[in-house]
């Protein structure tokens, strides 16, 4: 495919802050963007979103892409024309939203959907995760409302179709429970409840789904204690008391049960029954995976594909993990846009699971793509 047309503009994502939207050949993509952000991720934006704009629309001579694999031609020539040691530094928004426009217009082309362009052999769908009561970092509707960043709804149903059912029907329960219509910005409901009271009401419906938890730790650690509201914990009492939890409410699923650093606590955290998920640990980044492994940190990783921005590094993360058997979790950010590129993403590259939320236009978009992808390969 002869790339004959790359544009780049703002536009304003689910949280109404600037992001990025690339068109390439008449196909449009965009970049989410997060609140919650590791220390490690690959920074956005080459020094601003202005600069990369104006870089992407500096781009000339763009090689031919006939397939996935010519990225890595592409990003070869990023770095040569803006002197990069590496592609990433481009910005991860920035290249993300380039490499998902060009895949748009390659698909396009060759009448294909985007996931077949990476993976035409895809049969199975992602089950998805989708925070249904936020916390932390994500909440600000009360003065008093749960530590931990987000209480996950992991649905045991058979086909993507039915999971997705049963997760919006629990999400209205929850709802009536709590008797709350505050909602944060990837639509989890708010509420005054602690941790544990939370949990205590996900166990209810323990007959259609598991029950998850993103502690997102790094967010409370402080002055090396993990600071709750009426405590201090140190990292052996952070270990004791995430352990406790896991045992008690039979937790399916737990991320980032200690800070970013801690990649010998994260070891100490029970996986016989239990996903223990990195995202601020791992940050996305291939180096980052290997060490957690080297140390038995993980047994599952959240993959925020803007989070590195090459979509090759992506395909290999994941090649990775599923060599070491780490489960793996493509993932929404909490600013996001209406781009369906990484319902896609996860199908083509046979991920475990997609983290996306419940209740937004901006997640649902996501979530009836991959009811569509269902769809169409069940027919075939």
């Amino acid at each position: 495919m002869i790339i004959k047309e790359v544009s780049a503009h703002q536009i304003l994502d689910s949280r109404k802050q600037p992001t990025i939207e690339v068109v390439v050949n008449g196909c449009k993509a965009s970049a989410p963007s997060g609140k919650s952000t590791g220390k490690y991720e690959t920074k956005p934006y080459n020094k601003s979103l202005k600069n990369s704009i104006n870089q992407i629309n500096s781009l000339t001579n763009l090689p031919n892409i006939n397939s996935f694999s010519d990225l890595s031609k592409l990003e070869q020539h990023i770095k040569k024309q803006f002197k990069l040691k590496d592609a990433k530094q481009f910005g991860a928004n920035s290249l993300f939203a380039l490499e998902s426009a060009i895949l748009k217009a390659l698909a396009k082309e060759n009448k294909k959907r985007l996931w077949q362009i990476i993976n035409q052999n895809a049969k199975k769908l992602p089950t998805p995760i989708g925070n249904a009561i936020g916390g932390g970092l994500h909440s600000s509707k009360f003065k008093t409302h749960p530590l931990f960043q987000e209480f996950l709804l992991i649905p045991k149903g058979i086909s993507f179709k039915q999971k997705y059912k049963i997760m919006k029907s629990t999400y209205k329960k929850l709802k009536s429970i709590l008797k709350s219509n505050k909602t944060n910005d990837e639509g989890a409901l708010q509420t005054e409840l602690n941790d544990e009271a939370v949990l205590s009401i996900l166990q209810k419906f323990n007959d259609k789904i598991n029950i998850g938890i993103d502690i997102a730790s790094s967010s409370f650690y402080k002055n090396n204690k993990y600071s709750y509201n009426l405590s201090k914990l140190s990292q052996k009492e952070q270990i004791k008391h995430i352990n406790e939890l896991i045992k008690k409410y039979n937790l399916y699923y737990a991320e980032d049960p200690l800070q970013e650093n801690d990649f010998q606590g994260f070891s100490k955290i029970i996986k016989s029954n239990c996903l223990i998920a990195g995202d601020d640990l791992t940050a996305t980044h291939l180096n980052r995976l290997k060490k957690a492994i080297v140390n038995n940190s993980i047994n599952a990783m959240i993959i925020k594909p803007n989070q590195n921005g090459s979509l090759i590094e992506l395909a290999e993360i994941i090649k990775y993990c599923k060599k070491y058997n780490i489960k793996t979790i493509l993932s929404h950010r909490s600013g996001e846009t209406f781009d369906t590129s990484i319902a896609d993403l996860a199908f083509a590259f046979q991920a475990d699971f997609i983290k996306i939320g419940i209740a937004t236009p901006y997640r649902e978009a996501k979530l009836k793509r991959l009811v569509e992808i269902e769809k169409s390969i069940s027919s075939r």
